[in-house]
């Protein structure tokens, strides 16, 4: 039973990285299951054992972009008493991942750039717009807290800053996704670190990262 189950999750995550290469490359609406199928080098069966629907599967996919994003938000949520640093930290991860993390990185590309958003993807895009909100207010509760303590210098108010700060990360994902022969993210994290700073009116000399 242990070896099945075994078996079991190689084949899932098989039929993922199969899905995640044709949605990336092709889009939601030209990949079919048994293009996926054939991909993964299976039939349809395995892909049904797992997932519902191609809807489902879609979901599924992009949960590697979702999922570290939401652990992140927590992450960040319990370094409130550092809220600089925090949104620093939640910069410099956040470009990392896109940076470094291939799954992550199509995962992303898929929902911004290779999807059409319809009625069909209810789900996913409830819990991503979901995402989006709590990331736009962890950072205005972090500026709000970071200008009580004197650590930006800003007369604009928090909830606008949280704003300012997912708009800025969603800016160089779209922008780099969309050309990433434009720079390399890897390269000029350091240099997006120190105008997120300049940005928010942050006293800090930063986290060492850049």
């Amino acid at each position: 039973m242990r070896r099945t189950k075994e078996e079991a999750e190689k084949t899932r995550q098989t039929v993922l990285e199969a899905a995640l290469t044709l949605f990336s490359r092709d889009g939601y609406s030209l990949t079919t299951l048994s293009r996926i199928a054939r991909e993964a080098g299976c039939s349809r069966g395995p892909i049904y054992w797992h997932f519902q629907n191609k809807d489902d599967l879609y979901e599924a996919v992009l949960a590697y972009s979702q999922e570290p994003l939401e652990a992140l938000v927590e992450e960040c949520r319990n370094m409130a008493d550092r809220p600089v640093a925090a949104m620093e930290h939640f910069l410099e991860q956040w470009l990392s991942l896109l940076a470094n993390d291939r799954r992550y990185r199509q995962s992303f590309e898929i929902l911004l750039n290779k999807t059409e958003l319809t009625d069909a993807m209810s789900r996913t895009l409830k819990r991503e717009r979901e995402l989006t909100g709590s990331i736009v207010a962890l950072f205005g509760d972090l500026a709000g807290k970071a200008l009580e303590q004197g650590q930006l210098k800003s007369h604009e108010q928090p909830e606008d800053l949280g704003l300012l700060c997912y708009t800025f990360l969603m800016g160089i994902t779209q922008t780099w996704l969309f050309a990433p022969g434009l720079f390399s993210l890897k390269q000029q994290i350091p240099f997006f670190q120190r105008q997120f700073r300049h940005l928010l009116g942050s006293a800090s000399t930063g986290t060492g990262s850049a």
